[in-house]
């Protein structure tokens, strides 16, 4: 995960010096109160066109308070998956998008911010094809089943429940969740247990 923001070091301030509490609320001001609903839709507005000139999907931004800055969170996703070069990337152009919006005159968000941009874990929700398409081969529950996504479309998908085939259409699916899965210890493969075999035969009469 990838943080930008405006607040950057003072000039002529030195890395380690101590301040007191009092000087540093006078060089520091609070974050103004901001409704977040209504920022966390004016950033979408911004960085909507930008995310997807970019290739990716924004999956979700929210907008909080951190102490003296805001914290805008985005998490964006494309087929494939993302990578920490594409998190790079993608984050320099928000924050730009960002700043121009504001010297455009159109205040976005008030004093100092702080954006982190990520892509999902595997514990967010199921819920456009989108998200089950980029699931494909994983077990999955829903709606009372769990079963194997094996193939999806834009009107369902298929999930393979106890080696049945069934398809679903997501009219009737909730929100789905990835199960994670771990191997057993017994079904995994060493791979050296023959040379160690034949280490140990070597000799033997």
């Amino acid at each position: 995960m990838t943080q930008r923001g405006r607040a950057g070091a003072r000039p002529g301030s030195r890395p380690g010096a101590r301040r007191s509490r009092d000087d540093a609320e006078q060089r520091s001001p609070a974050a103004p109160r901001v409704d977040l609903a209504a920022a966390r839709a004016r950033v979408r507005q911004v960085i909507e066109p930008v995310i997807a000139d970019a290739g990716y999907d924004l999956e979700d931004v929210t907008v909080s308070r951190a102490g003296r800055r805001h914290l805008v969170r985005v998490l964006v996703d494309t087929d494939g998956g993302i990578n920490l070069d594409d998190v790079a990337v993608i984050s320099r152009e928000i924050s730009a998008a960002l700043d121009e919006a504001e010297e455009r005159g159109g205040e976005v968000l008030a004093g100092e911010y702080q954006l982190e941009v990520g892509s999902p874990g595997v514990d967010r929700p199921l819920t456009l094809p989108r998200h089950w398409r980029r699931n494909r081969g994983r077990l999955v529950a829903v709606g009372g089943l769990t079963g194997r996504v094996i193939d999806v479309d834009d009107t369902g998908v298929v999930l393979e429940v106890d080696g049945v085939p069934r398809s679903l259409a997501f009219a009737e699916l909730g929100p789905g969740r990835v199960q994670i899965e771990f191997k057993r210890i017994d079904e995994a493969d060493f791979g050296d247990d023959d040379a160690d075999d034949e280490e140990d035969g070597e000799g033997e009469e």
